[in-house]
């Protein structure tokens, strides 16, 4: 058989294929392609040879069908040191690929798409990049498949040094085809499963999800773990679509939290900052413009704001970016910044700055967790908190000023990890207890932490109270109402010592557990 020396380039993602088709050519290689890419590879000035010419037979069905042909995927698949799969390749004139270099229709890129159309979805699924990927992928014993642009001036130094692709390499690629094939046929999957056509179960037998890395983080939680992060297949959303705006790279810790600063923040309708500090929320305040909320989620924890991470609901402005960089703080994120900010924050270059225009609530359906051999899913909890929806379960109802203060406190409970108890006013936090074994032990630190400021506070919890203690621990610091789902054997005993003492309590039947 001949030595000549063939590559198939079917591309969706032209980045710099021309450049290395070209240094192909150099190297003896010759360019077999398809549709648009052919075309694209001429007009470059590159000598090419349409896959039609080796099948025999021309693209039909609209360039639904290009290379779904025996003379296509054996030349692939062909183990030519084998001698029954020599003789056939001979018999038939078949000479086998050494190069496979393939990437997919952009599917996820039209969904996201506003007012895309079924259709246009169904017809960018690509049938014959997956079948020729997942065949070059299991036969990389013999020739190399390339999915991803990043790899193509490795490759070419590969050939020049050593005449061809070594196995090892030949093994790596062939993972990221598999990881590529796999990931692209998730999100069509997830796709399907939320068209409104037809009844899906919300947790099927197989459950697939799709995500592409955003980057590599110098390490995890702690030095001695490695780390990055992924984002959500289809249109960027959330913190995957932040832009930064200054400062050092994001770190995991940084992300995680900012991403529990974010989801808090989105409680809120009027300007609101929230400071969060290892998962936590330490500090929250709303206000009528930026630069008062700051002030308020500062005046809350003084202490705990230092080095920790900030998430606003507003535009910054230079008088907000002022009274926020007269402290470290890790990140700043907001969905706008002023140009006048910005130069503010200039001054401040440790400071990192993330711009989210997102502001609506989170577009993920799934939580996910993950414990030893597999994952916990649950859906997200975006309903909003309403604790005017609940039941006043004492003999005096709260006021209205209460009722502000209760719905304040209930919005930050949420995102404090169990158990949790905030001790609020109508605008700001005094205490927060989070992640304690026991319920009594958060109130005590929340408690303790606001001090004087518990006395004509309200009290929010993210669970009902297993013993009156609670309330007791309340009492004495002069908290005048409490919201709880409700729901304990003990909530009688709760109740009666509310009355007692005069304290407003409503049962929300809604618990905001958060592990």
């Amino acid at each position: 058989m001949t030595e000549k020396r063939r590559a198939l380039i079917s591309v969706s993602d032209k980045t710099g294929i021309a450049e290395f088709a070209r240094e192909l050519s150099r190297l003896g290689f010759e360019i077999i392609s398809t549709g648009g890419t052919a075309r694209a590879l001429r007009e470059d000035g590159l000598e090419v040879t349409d896959a039609s010419e080796i099948t025999g037979f021309p693209e039909i069905l609209g360039g639904r069908v290009k290379t779904l042909h025996p003379n296509i995927h054996a030349a692939i698949l062909a183990r030519p040191d084998v001698d029954d799969q020599r003789r056939d390749l001979e018999k038939h004139g078949i000479i086998p690929l050494e190069l496979v270099v393939v990437n997919l229709y952009p599917f996820e890129q039209t969904i996201s798409r506003e007012g895309v159309s079924h259709q246009e979805a169904v017809e960018n699924i690509d049938i014959g990049g997956p079948t020729m990927l997942r065949a070059a992928a299991k036969n990389h014993a013999y020739l190399a498949v390339i999915v991803n642009p990043k790899r193509y001036g490795p490759i070419i130094e590969e050939l020049e040094k050593n005449g061809r692709v070594s196995s090892e390499t030949r093994f790596s690629l062939a993972t990221e085809a598999f990881s590529h094939t796999a990931g692209y046929d998730a999100a069509i999957a997830s796709y399907f499963n939320a068209r409104p056509e037809v009844e899906t179960e919300l947790y099927p037998e197989r459950l697939n999800f799709s995500f592409n890395k955003v980057q590599g983080l110098r390490y995890g939680e702690n030095p001695q773990q490695e780390a990055a992060f992924y984002a959500s297949g289809g249109a960027p959303a959330g913190l995957a679509a932040a832009r930064q705006l200054q400062g050092k790279e994001l770190s995991f810790n940084n992300l995680n939290d900012l991403n529990a600063a974010w989801e808090a923040v989105l409680e809120f309708a009027e300007p609101t900052a929230v400071a969060v500090k290892h998962a936590n929320p330490c500090g929250v305040g709303s206000a009528g413009n930026l630069k008062d909320a700051y002030n308020l989620a500062f005046e809350a924890d003084p202490v705990s704001i230092f080095g920790g991470v900030l998430a606003l609901n507003r535009p910054v402005d230079a008088d907000a970016a002022r009274e926020m960089s007269k402290i470290f703080l890790e990140v700043i994120a907001a969905p706008h910044f002023t140009e006048d900010a910005v130069e503010v924050f200039k001054g401040k270059k440790d400071i990192r700055l993330l711009k989210i225009e997102e502001v609506a609530g989170g577009q993920d359906c799934f939580d996910i967790k993950r414990i030893s051999g597999g994952i916990l899913v649950q859906t997200i909890d975006w309903a909003p908190v309403d604790v005017t929806a609940g039941k006043v379960v004492t003999e005096r109802a709260p006021t209205e000023e209460e009722w502000a203060a209760l719905g304040f406190a209930q919005k930050v409970v949420k995102h404090v990890r169990s158990n949790a108890i905030v001790i609020a006013g109508k605008n700001m936090t005094y205490g927060i207890g989070a992640g304690q074994m026991s319920r009594i032990g958060a109130a005590k630190i929340a408690l303790n932490q606001a001090a004087g400021k518990a006395r004509g506070a309200v009290l929010g919890s993210d669970a009902f109270f297993p013993f009156p203690d609670t309330v007791e621990e309340a009492t004495k610091a002069g908290v005048t109402a409490i919201v709880q789902p409700g729901g304990s054997q003990k909530d009688r005993e709760s109740i009666e010592l509310c009355n007692h003492h005069n304290l407003a309590m409503v049962f929300t039947g809604r618990r905001y557990f958060k592990h």
